[in-house]
């Protein structure tokens, strides 16, 4: 599986055996979900280029995605949460609760959090790493895997609301997007949390 072991090693090490890198997708859009993914890749896992989502092609993602998702080497599970949880807890609490559901979707039981970033609150043993997506395999492989569920999501949503260019920006505020909300206001999917007041207070 190459390098970026040293993390995972370490815990296996200690004593743990179910290791996870937990990863998340989407905390910056003014639109769509915030996604995260748990993953824990066996010994046997083969799967050569997996690397921090932000670094790949989209080609590149969706071809590792599909490797990942197929070997039965791979474990993972996801969290999804939407807007309405966002604009009620916040964008950073809601990215924890994403990450909670995808330790608690993962079908093993996972011993030992890698946590991309982030300090999680949880009950199990867990290791904050900055810039984690580029350090470890495990959480690289949990950003490839929120990262291609999320932007799969947001074509679903272009094919329902096609004139906020969801297929180009993923929910993100390019120009396209900001000059969509001033002629048609948000969408159902939009976080009003989020909102440029100056875009929406024609549409309140």
């Amino acid at each position: 599986m190459g390098d970026k072991l040293e993390y995972e090693r370490s815990a296996m090490e200690n004593g743990y055996s179910v290791v996870v890198g937990i990863d998340e997708a989407g905390r910056g859009p003014l639109a769509g979900p915030v996604v995260a993914a748990a993953c824990h890749l066996g010994e046997q896992v083969k799967i050569t280029g997996i690397d921090d989502s932000k670094k790949l092609t989209k080609v590149k993602r969706e071809r590792i995605f599909q490797e990942l998702t197929e070997d039965p080497y791979v474990s993972y599970g996801v969290g999804i949460m939407g807007p309405e949880v966002i604009d009620k807890v916040n964008i950073f609490q809601a990215t924890i609760l994403a990450m909670k559901q995808a330790v608690e979707n993962h079908p093993l039981r996972p011993d030992y959090l890698l946590v991309d970033g982030l300090q999680l609150p949880s009950e199990i043993p867990s290791k904050k790493i900055v810039k984690g997506d580029t350090l470890s395999l495990f959480i690289a492989a949990a950003s490839i895997l929120a990262k291609v569920t999320r932007d799969r999501l947001m074509l679903e949503y272009d094919q329902k609301w096609p004139m906020y260019g969801f297929k180009r920006n993923m929910g993100y505020g390019t120009r396209e997007h900001l000059e969509a909300l001033k002629e048609y206001g948000p969408s159902p999917i939009h976080r009003e949390s989020f909102k440029p007041k100056a875009l929406f207070a024609c549409h309140n």
